[in-house]
């Protein structure tokens, strides 16, 4: 299939994208990127990783998050199709490689709803707001509730529920704000943890150790170009959005946990304890007044981590279900947008009962092997977005070279040569964190490092492998058979987007 014949869409897909409404301003696109991008689940899991942390992150957002933001730029301005990635992939390599792409970059999502968020949210309510017995009724009608209003957010019109987005992003940017400026005022009061800066010398198996989360943390600047068909200008506002985004993005992360490192001691250090623990060490300079403004911080995360998991909804199940219109999953039927709210109703739905299945499993598997086999899939599961790069990267690299006449309303300095260079680098990066997601270990062996598979998984290292394996196996299986039973759909070439 030439080029000229991958940017052709099927009828189905033409028909749905006059269903898009315009909905989103250059502020609404930077809140959206606000909103998907800070994960606060994974700042306490940097922190984790102490001092050399710290120096992984800042180095990667100068060697990573810098060159994704411009590369991802430049393409999403100068392809500004409803879509995103998935239309990416299809201008470079075709449908087959495109439908593979969008499975991988959406199944991510519904299952770090259900798996995860769900989870830390749950946990934040019961530990800071009013406290509910575990395994009780009401931490399932909790959890149910969360996911299915994550999804609620994605079904209705995007007028709508860009405001609750906008909202959450807000809601992100004071937390983590008045946490760094109360670390300074705790720190004046009552001196902080000591600092070991000896220890931020950098080593492979530091890099390895933190590398896939760190990565996993500082993609996603492609997200709102999934809705690009419902932006008002697109080719104008994407790349000074994400400009804008990328600055706000890397403050978010790197000031927090150094903030966690300042007030919490080493051992203390970890996931949702490690940001919440730090609120709350934090906040007792307020006296009297700390047990509500911890309150206050818990809503602020709790209604964060919402949007947080209902922009990922909103991005990636519209891809999803363009990649349905155009033949590449399914018959079509998940390729229809509501004529209502201009939605993928179809997808959000499919999303949420997923998220749901992944929940029960969640709860049910929480003991003894069963319960490391579901933290090894849940890792493998939500990390198969940095494998869908692997696909990705090298398409926005090949559209830069193959498109040279299409107008670049943002050029990456350098221009041609020095967005080759930039995605390069991203996709080794990409590669060193698949292979860390893939095949845990197998790094750290090459280089003599020791890595324990019992004692970080609970399992053996070729158990660890095989349900890695097996997931991401799955997850083709899942792609495969949705591109051949799109066939019929991809019989009805259509009009050609316009690039």
């Amino acid at each position: 299939m030439t080029l000229r014949e991958n940017t052709h869409l099927t009828s189905l897909a033409a028909k749905q994208e006059k269903r898009l409404v315009k909905s989103l301003g250059r502020i609404d696109i930077i809140l959206f990127i606000i909103a998907a991008y800070i994960s606060l689940d994974t700042i306490g899991s940097i922190a984790a990783g102490g001092a050399q942390s710290l120096f992984w992150a800042v180095f990667l957002v100068i060697t990573f998050l810098i060159p994704i933001a411009m590369i991802m730029a430049e393409t999403g301005s100068a392809f500004p199709e409803e879509g995103g990635p998935y239309q990416w992939v299809k201008f470079a390599y075709g449908r087959l490689p495109a439908g593979i792409a969008s499975v991988l970059y959406w199944i991510t999502n519904p299952l770090w709803l259900g798996g995860s968020l769900s989870f830390i949210a749950f946990d934040a309510f019961s530990s800071y707001l009013l406290h509910i017995k575990p395994g009780s009724l009401n931490e399932w009608l909790f959890k149910l509730a969360f996911i299915w209003l994550a999804i609620f957010l994605a079904v209705i019109s995007l007028k709508k529920g860009k405001q609750i987005i906008n909202l959450a992003a807000g809601a992100k940017i004071l937390l983590l704000a008045l946490m760094v400026i109360t670390t300074g005022i705790y720190g004046f009061k009552h001196g902080f943890q000591p600092f070991d800066f000896g220890s931020m010398t950098p080593t492979v198996s530091g890099f390895m150790a933190v590398a896939p989360i760190i990565l996993f943390s500082y993609v996603g600047f492609e997200a709102p170009n999934a809705a690009s068909g419902e932006m008002y200008d697109a080719a104008k506002d994407t790349a000074p959005s994400i400009r804008i985004g990328a600055v706000v993005s890397a403050l978010a992360y790197v000031l927090p946990v150094l903030a966690i490192l300042l007030v919490v001691p080493k051992k203390d250090v970890g996931g949702l304890s490690g940001f919440m623990s730090a609120v709350e060490t934090i906040f007792s300079v307020y006296g009297g007044a700390s047990k509500f403004l911890l309150s206050l911080a818990a809503i602020l995360f709790i209604f964060g981590l919402l949007g947080l998991g209902a922009s990922w909804m909103m991005a990636t199940d519209r891809i999803q279900a363009m990649a349905a219109a155009d033949g590449a999953f399914m018959n079509g039927w998940f390729g229809e947008f509501s004529e209502r709210f201009g939605t993928p109703m179809r997808v959000n739905i499919l999303s949420g009962a997923m998220a749901s299945i992944f929940l029960v499993a969640g709860m049910k598997l929480v003991e003894g092997d069963t319960g490391a086999i579901f933290t090894v899939v849940l890792s493998c599961a939500v990390s198969t977005l940095l494998v869908s790069y692997l696909i990705i990267i090298p398409s926005v690299m090949k559209l830069n070279r193959s498109f040279p006449d299409v107008h670049r309303p943002f050029v990456t300095p350098g221009k041609r040569r020095g967005f080759q260079i930039m995605g390069s680098i991203v996709f080794i990066y990409i590669l060193l964190g698949s292979l860390g997601v893939l095949f845990p270990g197998t790094v750290e062996g090459i280089l003599g490092i020791d890595y324990n598979f019992t004692d970080i998984w609970g399992l053996t290292r070729g158990q660890v492998e095989g349900f890695t394996l097996g997931t991401i196996a799955f997850d083709l299986v899942v792609a495969l058979v949705g591109f051949a039973l799109g066939k019929n759909v991809r019989k009805t070439l259509s009009s050609q987007s316009e690039i």
